[in-house]
């Protein structure tokens, strides 16, 4: 007997350009970006001795 069950498969391309709004991707790029801001600020913080927000001299 022959199978009759149909699945459809997913596009790989699709899911691996990127697109606005709540995406995989654009959530893999805001995560991404975000991690480089933050190890950034520690740096800044690390080596000037002083806090992110006097760095800038809001403070």
């Amino acid at each position: 007997m022959p199978n009759t069950t149909k699945v459809k498969q997913l596009s790989s391309n699709k899911s691996k350009t990127w697109f606005g709004g709540f995406t995989a991707p654009s959530e893999i790029l805001n995560g991404r970006l975000a991690m480089i801001g933050f190890v950034t600020v520690m740096l800044i913080e690390v080596f000037s001795g002083h806090g992110f927000l006097h760095f800038l001299d809001i403070l």
